[in-house]
């Protein structure tokens, strides 16, 4: 579903992504884990059509993101980590919005729009300008943006941050859910979320994959660690 080879991406002469090659089949929820600065977001943001790669290949449901960009975009949910938002908006006018620029409308919107409020608790505010909501509300009207076309794909850059912990216990659950239906990336630094929602795991560092499998396989590996040790000797945090 999701196919980056030898992927690519300089910043004037700092290479940020440095040859990450990587496969995900269909259904999978992939835990993309790295520290600050590793190349996570830039890898997501170059698959999700946010930028160009400097070189390399990546297709998303068969289609080539860089070739074919419209129709690879048209498969995937992307929430950024920061989401760009119009605060001027309702939160139901934002939405129906990005509905249309998705192809959404009449009462398949309305039917959609309906489906991602609810999912991500947002009938209480649905009429409030998203300008006035906490973070973690925005952060939920991001991830019911990345979710209103129903793609195959979705591609999640911390999805939990600026939640408290009664929410990040209910977007795991989501999470989870989701993961039944849909293709999922999902980059977080709490390793327990990936744990509990992820069935496969992408350790990137320094620009570079220095880990990819199934959660059990890569345990197996190294010996039985936990996620957190593993994470902490591959990325060279170790007394830090």
């Amino acid at each position: 579903m999701i196919v980056v080879e030898n992927l690519v991406k300089y910043y004037g002469e700092y290479q940020a992504v440095r040859g990450v090659s990587f496969e995900v089949p269909k259904g999978r929820v992939v835990g993309f884990l790295g520290p600050n600065g590793a190349g996570k977001s830039t890898t997501m943001r170059c698959l999700a059509g946010f930028l160009t790669a400097s070189s390399g290949k990546a297709s998303i449901a068969g289609f080539d993101v860089f070739s074919d960009p419209i129709r690879a975009r048209r498969q995937i949910g992307y929430m950024p980590e920061s989401c760009p938002l119009y605060p001027e908006m309702r939160v139901t006018e934002y939405l129906k919005f990005r509905g249309g620029l998705k192809g959404l409308g009449g009462s398949e919107c309305r039917r959609r729009m309906d489906y991602v409020l609810e999912k991500c608790w947002l009938k209480d505010v649905k009429r409030q300008l998203v300008g006035t909501l906490s973070k973690g509300y925005r952060q939920r009207v991001g991830l019911a943006d990345a979710l209103l076309a129903d793609p195959p794909v979705l591609i999640l850059d911390e999805p939990t941050a600026g939640l408290d912990p009664t929410q990040i216990r209910e977007t795991r659950k989501l999470i989870r859910e989701l993961g039944q239906e849909h293709t999922m990336l999902l980059s977080t630094h709490i390793l327990s979320e990936v744990e509990m929602a992820a069935d496969t795991v992408i350790i990137i560092y320094q620009g570079q994959v220095v880990e990819h499998g199934s959660l059990d396989d890569v345990r197996k590996k190294h010996k039985n660690q936990n996620l957190e040790d593993i994470f902490v000797r591959l990325t060279g945090q170790e007394g830090i």
